[in-house]
């Protein structure tokens, strides 16, 4: 028997039978749980969040350990530190500092 493999980046193209039947099928929603409140609430954050410019330096042998694998290394850094952060408890501050960069000009550094 002679098997073939889908290429994801070339999906077989529907019969127009095929399409028809598919647009008459009615879609099963059953096994979606239904949406609270708490869900909308959420879904109002903009995702991705926004980026911002900065200049870092690291080691130069961290850096080609991050070009390693090509295109994307500052995406990988990104990634590495999101999640390190995510997987350390929140601080118990009361008060989240406000970032140096925007912090209005002739204010103290909080203590």
């Amino acid at each position: 028997m002679k098997r073939y493999q889908l290429d994801p980046k070339k999906p077989r193209q529907l019969t127009p039978a095929e399409g028809r039947r598919l647009d008459a099928m009615p879609i099963d929603y059953s096994d979606i749980p239904p949406l609270g409140d708490e869900f909308f609430v959420k879904a109002t954050e903009a995702w991705p969040p926004a980026k911002r410019q900065l200049t870092i330096r690291l080691d130069a042998d961290v850096l080609t350990w991050l070009r390693a694998n090509g295109r994307g290394y500052q995406t990988r850094i990104n990634r590495i530190l999101r999640a390190a952060m995510e997987s350390t408890p929140p601080r118990r501050s009361h008060s989240t500092p406000t970032p140096k960069s925007i912090r209005p000009r002739g204010t103290l550094k909080p203590a």
